[in-house]
């Protein structure tokens, strides 16, 4: 018997969206066990091989995070290594933080507009950060995070991250707005990540 031609493969949709906007924007995705998300400067975004990741992570949510981060460092940020961020180690005594800050009330901001701020969180030791975010991560207070957030939202219209990435967060509501109202086929285990969608009315 000959063997099957196979003329299709499949992708998990949301990594496709996420992909898609990506290579919109103008990066390659490569994964590595060595890192857990990196930028080279010359469009390259290298993300943690899925056996690195937590159970409650996903690429979707990977790739926006970065784009986030572009959006914070502007179009003088898009060709530097991590955006421009300096090399973090494990201590962060001394470290600047406002640019993640920034990164993560641009995360909040853009992903509550679609329901997904629960959804499209970060997974990372900056979660209590962005937990604690008011409803309205932009409302204005004494966070130097803030200036530099507004600055971002403002671009988020502009390209190179228009029209790829609202169009991205568009089709994950719509994917995840499905998945989100299915019956738990594990009730021991814990709820999926879509779960935590909640409909809004921007989207």
């Amino acid at each position: 018997m000959a063997a099957r031609r196979i003329e299709s493969r499949y992708v998990d949709p949301l990594d496709a969206i996420w992909l898609s906007a990506a290579h919109g924007f103008g990066l390659e995705l490569r994964r590595s066990e060595q890192v857990f998300a990196s930028v080279d400067g010359r469009g390259v975004l290298t993300l943690g091989a899925a056996g690195t990741l937590d159970a409650d992570d996903c690429l979707a949510q990977m790739i926006f995070h970065e784009l986030c981060h572009s959006l914070v460092a502007g179009e003088s940020g898009l060709h530097l290594p991590d955006w421009g961020l300096p090399d973090w180690s494990e201590d962060l005594s001394g470290v600047d933080l406002t640019p993640e800050h920034a990164a993560l009330r641009v995360q909040a901001e853009l992903a509550g507009a679609h329901g997904l701020r629960d959804v499209l969180a970060p997974t990372t030791d900056f979660r209590a950060y962005y937990d604690a975010l008011p409803a309205d991560p932009l409302r204005p207070g004494t966070d130097p995070a803030l200036p530099l957030a507004c600055e971002a939202i403002a671009r988020a219209t502009r390209s190179p991250w228009a029209p790829h990435l609202e169009q991205a967060l568009v089709a994950t509501a719509r994917v995840v707005s499905v998945v989100a109202g299915l019956p738990s086929w594990r009730p021991e285990a814990p709820p999926l990540l879509f779960a935590r969608y909640h409909e809004s009315s921007d989207a």
